[in-house]
């Protein structure tokens, strides 16, 4: 009876444990965490992956669940625009050289509206930073690793043995330059090559590296990039948010601004992590896929491309009429969990966005999509049309 009555007072205490975690909204935490006796010094044990024991860190190691977590530092919108051309000299030979500085760091992001999960990521951010090249040119990365755990560079594309980020890992606090000649034309992944490569992969370590043309310039374009990947909250190795470029459903609330009659180029790029395939859906129009851009002349007239991890395309279209389109993926689940957004087809970068708007559907989210998570007011959504104007080059000696 004694022992009886000792598991039944267990299994209540257990109960009111899990209740009371219940009531948390805040549901993503970096493994598990165990406090020792000095402030912000913890022993960290690794999440869902193998091959990690426990380490000790001073360094800011935060506890979703118990402590203030930093806010967003993904902004999708901006990512969507922005290249990164680092520093450029040019070398004794006359090629063109260029730098970069990418750190590795720890960080809680929102990766949903009113979640936050403890990223590994390539300058505070998901995705990394976008690197630009011409075929041809040098690049040259000055890598940090200001992570708690090892991490690599690897880039897709050719270059020597040496450069492959795989073999020569860089231990929390190192450094290591990449240095190769930008080739093919093309666009390609980057990402951590460190074991358990699903960890950190799906912890945020990714991001896109193009390579223009070198002696034939693609045409004048609105040109963005959109990287598909998704989030495993809950350490299951199942997905529990999708997005492209970070957050989800962000283009749902800030619709992609894009004109009339003007080319849009699209470097796509699927990361996602735990799922086969991962696709893309254009509504009302189609588009001229080049897999991997590494032609000047599309493959294929489509309105959906379906990729698994690593696999890449350039797709290019414009819309003749005015007003809001769906752009998404056409695996129903991961549009239901935040992988799906809105272009707004505009007259011109001036004309008011309610105005576009009432051109096409009165809401922007029709009830297919709607996963009962947020909310949507049309006549309270921002304009964004000074985005427009192309990508942003970087100071010299400023870092991406």
């Amino acid at each position: 009876m004694i022992l009886i009555s000792i598991f039944v007072l267990s299994m209540i205490g257990a109960v009111l444990v899990v209740s009371s975690f219940s009531q948390l909204k805040v549901i993503a935490q970096n493994g598990s965490d165990e406090e020792k006796g000095e402030k912000n010094v913890k022993v960290v044990t690794g999440g869902h992956g193998s091959g990690y024991g426990s380490i000790d860190t001073s360094g800011d190691v935060i506890d979703s669940m118990n402590e203030t977590v930093s806010t967003t530092d993904i902004d999708p919108m901006k990512y969507l625009r922005e290249f990164n051309y680092g520093r450029v000299s040019t070398d004794e030979n006359g090629t063109t050289v260029r730098e970069y500085t990418v750190i590795a760091q720890d960080k809680s992001l929102e990766v949903s509206p009113g979640v936050f999960f403890d990223m590994w990521t390539f300058n505070g951010t998901v995705p990394g930073p976008t690197i630009r090249a011409t075929e041809g040119d040098t690049v040259r990365i000055n890598f940090l690793n200001n992570g708690s755990h090892t991490h690599t560079m690897h880039f897709h594309g050719k270059h020597s043995s040496e450069m492959d980020g795989v073999f020569d890992v860089i231990a929390p606090g190192g450094k290591f330059v990449y240095e190769f000649t930008a080739e093919p034309y093309g666009v390609f992944p980057y990402h951590c090559h460190v074991q358990p490569l699903e960890e950190h992969i799906q912890r945020g370590l990714y991001g896109v590296f193009i390579v223009d043309p070198k002696d034939t310039e693609r045409p004048p374009a609105d040109e963005m990039v959109m990287v598909m990947n998704g989030y495993d909250t809950d350490f299951d190795t199942e997905n529990n948010f999708y997005s492209v470029n970070g957050i989800s459903n962000y283009y749902m609330h800030e619709p992609i601004e894009i004109e009339k009659d003007r080319l849009v180029r699209v470097y796509l790029v699927n990361m996602l992590e735990f799922d086969q395939i991962n696709n893309f859906h254009l509504h009302a129009n189609m588009f001229n896929l080049t897999r991997s851009g590494t032609s000047l002349t599309p493959h294929e007239l489509t309105d959906v491309v379906t990729m698994s991890q690593g696999e890449r395309g350039i797709l290019e279209f414009s819309y003749k009429d005015p007003g809001p389109y769906l752009f998404h993926a056409h695996k129903t689940e991961f549009a239901e969990k935040g992988w799906v957004g809105t272009l707004l087809v505009k007259d011109s970068k001036t004309q008011p966005d309610a105005a576009a708007l009432n051109k096409g559907e009165k809401s922007p989210h029709p009830a297919e999509i709607n996963n009962n998570t947020t909310s949507y007011a049309t006549e309270k959504i921002k304009s964004n049309s000074s985005n427009l104007e192309g990508g942003s080059n970087h100071l010299a000696g400023q870092s991406i």
